[in-house]
């Protein structure tokens, strides 16, 4: 495998190779090599200090491996000719030959090891949403101002938007990323970009790919691409529209039953029953920052509720309908993650969550398939309607009593994010606002 993937990097006249990995709270890091270190770093791995990086390793039990995975090698389509770079993303592995349990890219690995042993394959297909601003004197904006005035859908010839995504769509599939779609989404300035549906951890290494390569094409225009949640008030922020599918090695789709009104299998019902109780404990990984909360509000399209519906866009859960012949296309939406989580380790977290109500066999609430924002709050008791957390603070309390997601992310990673969040939102609580100095300072 050494040989022929020095042999494909010659071809491709690479010069240098990017090892990426991620930190627990997706940042890609990585080392830079010369091309000729290639196989044997392929063959033998390469040292690197997991102390310096977030949640990887103690002081004391710094040194660590990274191991090229070959099937992710990928030509970096913006790098130039006389020095083009090529990128591997690489498991992290202890000394003694062993994945690391800090790293979130082996935390899925070990929650999809259970669904292989099942024999099913757990496919995912995320829509990352994302601002493209002005940029303000080469800097990242401080009071930001998007790109243009579009919204949902819209389309112009000589829109400047549609050319930067036209450009971040022909770097993606050269970096062998199949797009389905991308379109202008509601709020000005806000896109989407959908590429195709693949097995968990193809899909986690693509859209780490995507938010990188999204950023690297907008600085190309003097743009800033930020996959914020929510940083402008007033209008929508960005989600991760997060499908998810069951199928055997076959190829069967095991969520679809013919005789279901809904078209849902009862493996469908046991997974939404698990993801819909594990919600409040999953949204300290699929809403990870202190902003995402301000995203998850009434009124702008974020899901607040937990519960499930078909097609009803307000739902935390949602089952798209699906075409006759098209049995294969039978899934679940779950809406509330947002794109500043680490796909890694929130794909571990839904799966993990799944497949306990799979196993458990809960029963799955009924579906709500009314505008849930609308309900009056007695209702959705009657209804059992939970909420989701309205804070970073309240979803690592979740996080903290549920011990089936903190398997899934396992001991270092739970310890180390818990420990980094609860940080976060110290420091943001006892900020003061212009938001409090406006309302407050003159009337107090």
């Amino acid at each position: 495998m050494a040989k022929e993937l020095v042999a494909r990097a010659k071809e491709d006249k690479i010069r240098f190779v990017s090892l990426q990995f991620t930190d627990i709270f997706g940042t890609i890091k990585s080392v830079t090599i010369p091309v000729g270190q290639l196989e044997e770093i392929v063959e033998e791995g390469i040292f690197f200090d997991g102390s310096s990086v977030e949640g990887f390793a103690r002081i004391y039990e710094s040194d660590m491996v990274l191991m090229p995975d070959p099937g992710t090698y990928r030509v970096l389509p913006w790098s130039v000719p006389e020095r083009r770079r090529a990128r591997i993303i690489c498991d992290v592995y202890d000394t003694e030959g062993n994945l690391s349990p800090s790293s979130p890219r082996s935390a899925l690995k070990k929650v999809l090891e259970r669904t292989r042993e099942l024999g099913y394959v757990y496919n995912v297909g995320p829509e990352l949403e994302f601002f493209l601003f002005k940029r303000d004197n080469g800097e990242p904006p401080m009071n930001p101002v998007p790109h243009d005035i579009g919204g949902y859908f819209d389309f112009s010839p000589r829109d400047e938007a549609q050319q930067v995504r036209s450009e971040i769509v022909l770097a993606l599939e050269a970096l062998g990323i199949h797009v389905e779609m991308s379109h202008h989404e509601v709020a000005t300035g806000q896109h989407e970009i959908d590429f195709r549906y693949a097995d968990a951890l193809t899909t986690a290494d693509n859209a780490i790919t995507l938010k990188y390569t999204v950023r690297a094409i907008a600085e190309k225009h003097n743009l800033y691409a930020s996959f914020m949640p929510k940083p402008i008030f007033g209008i929508n922020g960005s989600g991760m529209h997060t499908h998810q599918s069951f199928f055997t090695a076959e190829g069967k789709n095991l969520f679809y039953d013919e005789q279901d009104a809904y078209h849902l299998s009862k493996m469908a019902y046991h997974f939404i029953a698990g993801q819909i109780e594990h919600a409040r404990a999953i949204s300290a990984i699929a809403a990870p920052t202190v902003n995402s909360y301000k995203r998850l509000t009434p009124g702008y399209e974020a899901p607040v509720y937990i519960c499930w519906a078909h097609r009803n866009r307000s739902a935390m859960i949602r089952v798209p309908a699906t075409r006759a012949g098209k049995e294969a296309a039978t899934r679940i939406e779950l809406r509330c993650p947002d794109p500043s989580s680490n796909p890694y380790l929130l794909f571990a977290t839904i799966l993990a969550a799944g497949l306990d109500g799979m196993e458990r066999k809960p029963k799955s609430p009924a579906p709500v398939n009314e505008d849930i924002y609308h309900l009056e709050a007695a209702d959705r008791q009657r209804r059992a309607i939970d909420t989701l957390p309205g804070t970073l603070d309240e979803s690592l309390d979740a996080l903290e009593t549920d011990e089936v997601i903190k398997a899934a992310l396992g001991q270092p990673i739970t310890e180390t994010f818990l420990r980094a969040k609860r940080a976060e939102w110290e420091a943001y609580r006892i900020q003061v606002t212009p938001w409090e100095l406006a309302r407050y300072l003159e009337t107090a």
